[in-house]
């Protein structure tokens, strides 16, 4: 079916080239986009013409009613779509035949008219020329909501936008989201920074990198699991407040909230503590939910989210200690490996700091509304500084928003004698078998001994939180191309094609 389909289009397109008609050709003059001839005409009453207006307009064309010699489509670009109207004796009979034989469904055209309101109230472009810009060969979906299968949705993305006004909005919202990000950032003095995504040694977050070769040095490389060693090497060498939007990789599992390739932000403070990042990551996602969703509170996936500041803020021993009745400073670690396999919970790795992580994330789902949970053990944040208080805690935070770990930020460690000591600790949790531990960065560690000044650091997984502010289920609907399952392109296709209609 798909194979006699392109046949039939790689024929009209040989046959429009006979004609001296190019169906690919280089540029069109497009005036104006769908939402601003609907904003600028809306006012038009039904069965009202404004022939003195003339506009350009240009799109896909979506759908197609053929009347005689008159014909309606709806055409579509990235704003939304709008009607148009052709008929013969304003275009031509030779014109008009040719639409009629030769403009279908997928194709992209230019039309030059002026506006008007249908008899049934419908804004409408009435066509006095049209130029076919671009000829398609593969047929629409018949019905997109048809296809089952998500993974196809992944694979050609592409597919979902052309035909689901409901993507691009939701694509839309996010790019909205990240300009938003930048703004706030860039009017309270930050600097927008890149650091390198290859690296030697990786460092900055507890996760199993993927390892490539560099071949003019014959070496072994990773791609970075998080930016943060390099980021604090800038705050060494005298950048005072910074931030990086970008890629991490990490080989691990996919699921609703995991990707193995996502996009972080990592934002760092000079002479700022944990405190000043809590009050910036509240006023920095406020801002977003504002801007993008117009409330702060929103509902996602059935369930309302209340953005409403002030956040709660809890200590991770008191908490685990209501929920779970346990002490993660005091009790022993067959205390936390009991409770856990209470719950069911076994574990490969029982060093204390997997059983508190384990503990965690057993009670993380309760809470719904932005929730911060404050004043991690050491064993578990091996980059951040002490606690001023209890030295067996750190000046840490994490976001948690419907069950889900949003943001993480500290008091940066900044003793390097202490930070040695603490790779040293991951070095031997390394060597016992676990691959999420830290490596030891012995540059890193020579730069703290030049020197940072007291900081404060801030990382935010914006996908996850992408897929609040659009209601989205899964981290795959807010990445434009998720990394999916690969299957032969003739598989592909023989799935696929049931799915046509000419």
């Amino acid at each position: 079916m798909l194979k006699e389909f392109k046949e039939q289009r790689l024929n009209e397109i040989q046959e429009l080239r006979s004609m001296g008609i190019e169906p690919y050709p280089y540029k069109f003059e497009k005036e104006l986009t769908a939402r601003e001839i609907r904003e600028k005409y809306d006012y038009l009453q039904a069965g009202e013409v404004l022939e003195s207006e003339k506009l350009s307009f240009a799109g896909r064309v979506m759908s197609i009613r053929h009347h005689g010699k008159t014909a309606f489509f709806h055409m579509k670009d990235d704003t939304g779509r709008i009607q148009a109207y052709i008929r013969a004796d304003s275009v031509g009979k030779e014109k008009m035949d040719l639409f009629k034989r030769h403009v279908k469904i997928g194709d992209f055209i230019g039309v030059r008219g002026f506006p008007f309101k249908s008899k049934t109230g419908e804004l409408t472009i009435y066509v006095q020329e049209y130029t076919l810009l671009s000829k398609a060969l593969r047929p629409l979906p018949e019905k997109w909501h048809g296809i089952k299968d998500k993974e196809i949705i992944y694979r050609q993305r592409y597919l979902e936008l052309i035909v689901s006004d409901e993507a691009v909005e939701r694509f839309k919202k996010r790019f909205k989201a990240v300009r938003v990000i930048r703004e706030f950032l860039n009017s309270r003095g930050f600097i927008e920074v890149e650091t390198p995504i290859l690296h030697y040694v990786t460092g900055g977050a507890e996760a199993r990198p993927f390892v490539t070769h560099l071949n003019v040095f014959d070496i072994d490389m990773y791609l970075r699991i998080a930016p943060e060693l390099y980021l604090k090497r800038l705050i060494v060498g005298g950048f005072e407040k910074i931030y990086e939007i970008g890629k991490n990789f990490r080989n691990e599992g996919i699921s609703y909230k995991h990707s193995p390739e996502f996009t972080s932000i990592e934002i760092y403070q000079a002479y700022a503590d944990y405190n000043d990042m809590m009050d910036l990551t509240e006023e920095l996602i406020v801002e977003v939910v504002k801007r993008t969703c117009g409330t702060l509170k929103i509902s996602y996936q059935g369930k309302e989210i209340d953005f409403t500041p002030p956040w709660k803020r809890v200590r991770m021993r008191d908490f685990l200690k209501e929920k779970l009745g346990v002490d993660i400073l005091e009790d022993p670690d067959e205390v936390l490996l009991e409770k856990l396999e209470e719950h069911g919970i076994e574990l490969e790795i029982k060093n204390r700091a997997h059983l508190i992580d384990k503990l965690r994330d057993l009670v993380e789902e309760e809470l719904v509304n932005p929730t911060f949970i404050i004043d991690h053990p050491v064993v578990i944040s091996p980059l951040a500084k002490r606690h001023r208080e209890d030295p067996r805690l750190t000046e840490r935070f994490e976001l948690i928003i419907f069950g889900r770990e949003i943001a993480n930020a500290f008091s940066e460690l900044n003793d390097p004698v202490d930070q040695y000591q603490r790779f040293l600790e991951q070095a031997k949790m390394r060597e016992e078998g676990d691959e999420e531990a830290h490596m030891m960065d012995l540059d890193f560690v020579r730069a703290l001994e030049y020197g940072m000044p007291p900081t404060g650091g801030l990382g935010i997984g914006l996908d996850r939180l992408f897929m609040f502010i659009t209601d989205s289920p899964t981290i795959r609907d807010v990445i434009p191309f998720p990394i999916v399952k690969p299957q032969k392109f003739e598989e592909e296709e023989a799935e696929f094609e049931g799915g046509f209609e000419e």
